[in-house]
């Protein structure tokens, strides 16, 4: 391993390192419950970590309940001009017998209500159950439990930079800005979903690795079994830990089809076949099992039939999907801006307000929609080299934009009656979250472009400071944005009270 090799890996143990922090410095910052259904997400992880998964959309349970009346912040939800008056200050710092007189009446009105996301796939609530239980195991409870399951995403913050990194590291082996352009963009990646317990910190974790061994079975010649069963077993993880997942597999498919066609111009299909099936198998064994506990507890395979008749959505015939106000200027300015913002900092409300900087806003959505058309054409020319690593920006790209497209489909496919969100009025999916899981392949493809754009100029600092100005706008952006939740006396700085 030579210098430039040695400063490139102990930078990125550095950005892991800053990612682990800023993750938990927010997360613990941040009060419970946020308004991205962290209530329903923290139900089901004590279901799971009871091995009690639900077997059709269940209310809350008698736990939840306790958690959500003594731990809950009116500071996602209310003004406050709202509770000012009234404000006794966090429950579990009052008297023992008014703790629990609140915790006996909130029961029966949690127990009440079903929770919509009880069909939600199970990896993640598995994994965070069984963290809970360690968290159990050695002595935590109450609000310190909570913020534990909260804090297994400083880990996944983490790993994600490592995985960047290291694909990063396959596609561009002579390149250190591209590998650690992308590694410091995943560290200081502002999505709020890591600091909230949720599914949508997960997502990007399991795709990535799906994802970097896709880039081996592209790049290499030959690959083992074992690359080809852990990358299935990956993309099956991804499906398993978010529905909205379910369009990465088309992204791959659609890829791996145009390999095996390439494999077989050249006379070398045999050597892509085995690793093909060993991928398809190791994908297709635990998503039919998934499929068969769906279709025995929920009625339908994918466990969202149940989810859609309880919000009242109405899918209509594909006759009547068009005209759609999504493809008007209006439409257009609503969808476009809130869905890619909401990608890179969240979704967050502060006092019933969008944490939010407009300049910000206008930035991220400008800079994803200049991303995506410039990858298009820069891959489209073969800016890339070799037409493996071609194979591999165009799997980067349609990664995110499927999942891209499935928001649009499910825009266009519903009538959505009286839900909130998405409404009649507003009938766009603009969750930002939902296309977490392309995280790895999307900074990569910002880094690519930002790396052939500064080619022209034949100058080396200007990559770097492009990508030094982004990284520096990005940051200021979430400490500014991310500061009110630090004075909220319900976070995890103020439970000494406990």
């Amino acid at each position: 391993m030579n210098f430039l090799e040695q400063r490139a890996w102990l930078v990125v143990i550095v950005l892991c390192l800053v990612a682990a922090l800023r993750v938990f410095i927010f997360a613990a910052a941040f009060p419970f419950f946020n308004n991205v259904d962290e209530q329903a997400h923290v139900d089901l992880v004590l279901k799971y970590a009871h091995a009690s998964p639900p077997r059709g959309i269940e209310n809350f349970s008698k736990d939840s309940a306790r958690y959500f009346a003594l731990y809950s912040s009116p500071d996602y939800f209310l003004k406050p001009e709202q509770y000012a008056e009234n404000d006794l200050g966090p429950a579990w710092t009052l008297p023992r017998d008014v703790q629990e007189q609140i915790v006996a009446a909130a029961i029966p009105v949690w127990e009440a209500r079903p929770n919509h996301e009880c069909g939600e796939p199970p990896f993640y609530y598995a994994t965070a159950g069984a963290w809970m239980n360690l968290g159990r195991a050695v002595g935590l409870n109450d609000l310190t439990l909570l913020y534990w399951v909260r804090f297994l995403n400083v880990a996944y913050a983490a790993v994600l930079v490592w995985i960047g990194f290291l694909a990063a590291r396959l596609i561009f082996p002579e390149n250190e800005f591209g590998q650690i352009g992308t590694a410091a963009l995943l560290a200081i990646w502002p999505q709020s979903a890591f600091y909230s317990t949720q599914a949508d910190a997960f997502s990007p974790i399991c795709f990535g690795l799906a994802f970097l061994g896709l880039t081996k079975m592209l790049l290499q010649p030959r690959v083992g079994i074992a690359v080809s069963i852990w990358t299935g077993l990956a993309l099956a993880a991804t499906c398993l830990t978010k529905t909205s997942n379910f369009a990465l597999p088309i992204a791959v498919a659609i890829i791996l089809a145009a390999k095996t066609f390439s494999s077989a111009r050249k006379g070398s299909l045999r050597s892509f076949v085995v690793p093909m099936c060993a991928l398809f198998l190791s994908f297709a064994v635990p998503m039919s099992l998934w499929f068969a506990w769906n279709h025995q507890n929920f009625g339908d395979l994918t466990a969202t039939k149940s989810k859609i008749e309880l919000l009242g959505w109405a899918a209509k015939p594909i006759s009547e999907w068009l005209p759609h106000p999504l493809f008007t200027l209006h439409g257009f300015r609503e969808f476009w801006p809130e869905l890619t913002a909401s990608f890179w900092r969240g979704e967050f409300v502060w006092h019933l307000q969008r944490m939010r900087s407009p300049f910000s806003d206008g930035f991220y959505a400008i800079l994803t929609a200049l991303i995506i058309v410039a990858a298009i054409v820069l891959i489209a020319r073969r800016e890339s080299g070799d037409k493996d690593r071609q194979s591999v920006l165009w799997l980067a790209l349609l990664s995110f934009v499927s999942i891209l497209a499935l928001l649009v489909i499910l825009s266009l496919r519903f009538d959505f009656g009286n839900c909130p969100y998405p409404s009649r009025e507003h009938p766009y999916f603009i969750s930002g979250r939902l296309l977490n899981a392309a995280a790895v392949p999307f900074f990569l493809l910002l880094v690519y472009v930002i790396d052939r754009f500064a080619a022209g100029f034949k100058r080396e600092w200007i990559r770097w400071t492009v990508l030094a100005a982004t990284l520096l706008l990005v940051l200021i952006s979430q400490f500014q944005t991310n500061a009110p939740a630090f004075a909220s006396r319900y976070n995890f700085f103020h439970r000494t009270a406990l």
